[in-house]
């Protein structure tokens, strides 16, 4: 939806009354977008992410769009305790998958920004456990500390698994991690910040174990 006029406050109360688990803020300059907010309410936490290289699903090409059912997830590479916690948050975002789903989503951690790629603790969150027979995949890969997330959909031919991209696609790099939810701005305290200026910043690998 368009926000519009709405107020931060007026909008996540709405949210709430309404029974909604998470409240995404999607952030753009002159048409592209470059910010994600995910807020998972009623308590929090909020994630503040930078978003990249959004390619849109009539951009991908493949089935021509993308099915409904809910995905499988792949979280690769988010082993750290930040990795852990930023991958919960994504994975609780999609609901339970049915049973004949084909859909991938991939989160992929690469330099600490996450590329996202339509194809399952902040960004896992996002997301129910899938059911077994799912074909849905949702991909969170972790490449040095930027999640690549992909959405894919898969077939058995014979033998084989074949699959294929139905968008969208991005890379997500988190910078911000704080305990409230949106509306709370600087009052909820802050769980985890990026501090790309200090001297270690870029030897450091902050969503992955090693």
């Amino acid at each position: 939806m368009n926000r519009g006029r709405a107020e931060l406050g007026a909008l996540v109360g709405a949210c709430r009354a309404a029974g909604v688990t998470d409240l995404l803020v999607l952030h753009e300059t002159r048409g592209r977008p470059d910010g994600l907010t995910v807020s998972h309410l009623p308590h929090g936490p909020t994630a503040h992410f930078t978003l990249s290289g959004a390619v849109l699903r009539q951009e991908v090409g493949g089935l021509g769009g993308a099915p409904l059912a809910a995905p499988h997830l792949l979280l690769l590479r988010l082993d750290s305790t930040l990795g852990k916690r930023v991958g919960t948050i994504l994975k609780h975002l999609f609901p339970v998958p049915r049973p004949d789903s084909r859909r991938v989503v991939t989160f992929a951690n690469e330099d600490d920004v996450i590329l996202v790629r339509w194809v399952g603790t902040i960004l896992k969150h996002l997301f129910p456990v899938p059911r077994p027979d799912s074909r849905r995949v949702v991909t969170f890969a972790n490449e040095d500390d930027v999640i690549l997330v992909r959405n894919h959909v898969y077939r058995r031919r014979g033998r084989t698994v074949e699959l294929e991209e139905v968008g969208p696609r991005f890379q997500l790099r988190p910078y911000l991690i704080r305990l409230g939810t949106l509306e709370q701005g600087d009052a909820a305290d802050v769980e985890w910040r990026w501090h790309p200026y200090t001297a270690t910043a870029p030897k450091r690998r902050l969503l992955s174990a090693t």
